[in-house]
């Protein structure tokens, strides 16, 4: 059975450039091949779900791209793939036939003032597989990042039912890249009970209890990803109030953050990405991995 490619899309941008060398490397810890992908813009008059075949040896992105990587001695095994079509809708198709897409946060299209490119936003919320997506440098976030040496991938964690997938791809990274996790489990802080007119007031709830609790659950979820992976260094940080804020600042000199998609739900069977994963992607310093949820969890 082949291994799946890891796919990187491309456009000719710096920030495509940069998903590139992401994806390379992510490529050579897989021992997986490289797909390099180029959609074209096709003619404003057809279908944007219509993919086309292009020739790749007549497609200028393509062969700045073959530039790039000459002579590398350690660039894995790499495919130029040429289509036609619009980004936004053909890439997140492309995506089932790889075990990860790497793409940058902006491209060459849309408001260069946008913190995330409308290309970027549908791949990671519609995509089969993994994506990664690559911001630029100069990002500020607030807060302060977690401490310590060492190589860091960080990976939310819903206390109160975590996704299988997004658990056991950020294990499996820390592990490829010998890093240790970080596990951010937020809990919402200040509680704010709902309350009719003459209801009694709720007993004061303790921080201390609430902490400890998710604590408790967290580290339930993760002793089985800790067996799979021994290897890998978990720090647990339970963190009182906004999941994202707590990521964004994590994200601060991390290799990695990974985040879930939403599950798809009765009343509304579309994909979704969820506020929280929205924000990491719009602030995270570090690439974003968004994993989808596991067949058995959809």
């Amino acid at each position: 059975m082949s291994t799946l490619p890891v796919l990187a899309a491309v456009d000719g941008s710096d920030d495509s450039l940069r998903a590139l060398e992401w994806a390379v490397d992510a490529a050579r810890r897989r021992a997986a091949p490289l797909r390099v992908v180029h959609v074209r813009q096709h003619a404003h008059w057809a279908r944007s779900d219509v993919l086309l075949q292009a020739d790749p040896q007549d497609d200028p992105v393509l062969d700045r791209v073959r530039a790039h990587l000459a002579g590398r001695a350690d660039q894995p095994d790499t495919e130029y793939v040429g289509v036609e079509g619009a980004a936004a809708a053909v890439l997140p198709g492309l995506g089932a036939g790889a075990q990860l897409l790497v793409l940058g946060s902006r491209g060459r299209g849309g408001f260069a003032s946008l913190l995330l490119g409308s290309t970027s936003m549908a791949a990671a919320r519609d995509a089969e597989c993994p994506v990664v997506v690559v911001p630029r440098p100069g990002r500020e976030a607030q807060g302060e990042a977690p401490g310590g040496p060492g190589s860091r991938v960080v990976v939310g964690l819903k206390a109160d039912g975590p996704d299988e997938a997004t658990l056991g791809f950020a294990f499996a990274e820390a592990a490829r890249r010998d890093a240790r996790l970080q596990a951010v489990a937020a809990y919402p802080w200040p509680a704010q009970p709902w309350m009719m007119p003459g209801d009694m007031p709720p007993p004061v709830v303790d921080q201390d209890v609430i902490e400890d609790e998710t604590r408790v659950l967290a580290d339930g979820f993760l002793a089985p990803y800790r067996e799979r992976h021994p290897e890998v260094p978990v720090e647990l940080l339970p963190s009182a109030g906004d999941a994202a804020g707590h990521l964004v600042a994590a994200s601060l000199d991390a290799d990695l953050v990974v985040v879930g998609r939403h599950q798809r739900r009765l009343l509304s069977p579309v994909r979704m990405m969820g506020s929280v994963t929205h924000a990491v992607l719009l602030h995270a310093v570090s690439p974003v991995a968004v994993v989808p949820p596991s067949p058995s969890e959809i």
